[in-house]
């Protein structure tokens, strides 16, 4: 909410009623996504929120009228006439995240309650140009999207290989998601929604709702799925509020390039967001519940921190925060790309390299110690390909090395370890939430 001042003694004397509508409007439909199927009265949402039944009304009216939100039957009352239940439609719009690592690229389609209801998984060489993961990314995010105007419904996820396994080195053919020209982009138009910007495929799906396990999909009429955007992350540094980035870590040819921009142009004018991918991870986590100080560490191809501080993602001014894996632990350690010697990033890769686990997880601890000290986490939770292949022993590892500098220091209860929920697609979720969290008010995480 942005409230003006003027005069003396910095007094508010204006709100802007525009940011205030939202914002109300995002408390509601955050209390909506969390009832989840069964709904919720407007009597309980003007309980839970503060608001006035009748501003209540007026801000469910509008979210109705938008799509967002529908009656979900009637609860029997104390007294008087039954409530009518609303709940929020899943389906009414969809968000991508994009995951672009140093060797694959792994899309995901989201409704907005965050449940994927499609993926695609492609090798990526993140040294080839950027005309090249430019144009690779472009076709997934068309060819996913593309998919929701078929009979089949939305990809499914596709089969996930041992984490060891390599992926292809270069991107498989694609044959879809190109328009009927044979060139460019799945073409979409703008759409005005809440006040958000979105776009909307120029065909309407007919299948977007997952059934079980999220794996198959039932088709029948739904609402218009609006896209309120592409959310992209990947390893930084960079500047998220500009969208440009820095020099990534063994790529420095991509100092300067204006990623955000130049992906929303080649998918015509689709809004794109850009933030770290541990970032993203972070901010999936603590939309989906993680709460407390809490940080995630990723140990994939590189190594990086997720830093949740007050119950938002903590980014820093530059975009900063969270280099976890070039802190120097060993001055006269090995080099690392990033230009120093000794980074907790280099040791710990060139341990996984030898195929000695423990010793990995045990530099990885030491990291993680540093991190705990200097900001007295609540938690730690590990994530990334690499800590998926050996999950139980980078615990142990990690929580060894914790437990350790607790005992020494008398810190009392040693900080937990843990793996990160979300597996393999955390950060590409993550990715897609840097577009939903705004719309349920939660911007920061």
């Amino acid at each position: 909410m942005n409230i003006s001042h003027a005069g003396g003694g910095g007094s508010a004397t204006g709100v802007n009623l525009l940011a205030l509508r939202s914002h109300n409007a995002a408390l509601l439909l955050d209390l909506l996504r969390r009832a989840g199927h069964a709904g919720i009265s407007r009597l309980e949402l003007a309980e839970r929120t503060g608001l006035t039944p009748q501003a209540v009304s007026k801000i469910t009216a509008r979210l109705r009228a938008d799509g967002l939100v529908t009656e979900a039957g009637h609860r029997a009352s104390t007294g008087g006439k039954p409530r009518t239940v609303l709940r929020l439609v899943p389906e009414a719009g969809h968000a991508v995240g994009l995951h672009l690592d140093r060797d694959e690229l792994r899309t995901v389609l989201v409704d907005l309650t965050g449940t994927v209801v499609g993926e695609r998984r492609t090798g990526l060489d993140l040294g080839a140009g950027a005309d090249s993961v430019v144009s690779t990314a472009v076709d997934e995010v068309s060819t996913l999207l593309a998919a929701l105007n078929t009979d089949s419904g939305p990809p499914t996820a596709n089969p996930e290989p041992p984490p060891s396994a390599p992926l292809p080195a270069t991107p498989p053919p694609r044959t879809r998601g190109r328009d009927s020209t044979g060139g460019g982009a799945v073409p979409v138009r703008h759409a005005r929604r809440v006040g958000l910007p979105q776009t909307t495929p120029t065909v309407q799906p007919r299948a977007v709702r997952p059934e079980g396990d999220g794996q198959t999909y039932r088709h029948g009429p739904a609402p218009t799925p609006t896209v309120l955007g592409v959310g992209v992350a990947m390893p930084g540094p960079l500047d998220h509020t500009h969208g440009v980035l820095h020099r990534v870590t063994g790529f420095p040819e991509w100092d300067g390039f204006p990623l955000r921009d130049a992906l929303a142009r080649q998918l015509g004018g689709v809004p794109v967001v850009l933030d770290k991918d541990t970032n993203a991870a972070a901010l999936g986590l603590a939309v989906g519940g993680e709460a407390g100080a809490f940080a995630y560490l990723h140990l994939g191809t590189g190594l990086g921190a997720g830093l949740v501080l007050g119950g938002a993602v903590h980014r820093g001014s530059r975009t900063g925060a969270g280099e976890f894996g070039h802190q120097v632990i060993q001055l006269d350690g090995p080099p690392c790309p990033c230009g120093n010697r000794g980074c907790v990033e280099a040791l710990c890769l060139a341990a996984v390299a030898r195929g000695d686990v423990d010793e990995a997880a045990r530099v990885l601890g030491e990291g993680a110690a540093n991190l705990v000290g200097l900001l007295d986490m609540d938690i730690v939770l590990l994530g990334g390909r690499t800590v998926a292949a050996q999950p139980d022993r980078f615990v142990r590892g990690v929580r060894a090395v914790l437990d350790a500098r607790a005992h020494r220091e008398g810190a009392g209860s040693p900080v937990p370890v843990r793996v990160a929920p979300g597996g393999a697609r955390a950060v590409a979720e993550g990715a897609a939430q840097l577009l939903l969290a705004p719309l349920f008010g939660r911007a920061e995480g």
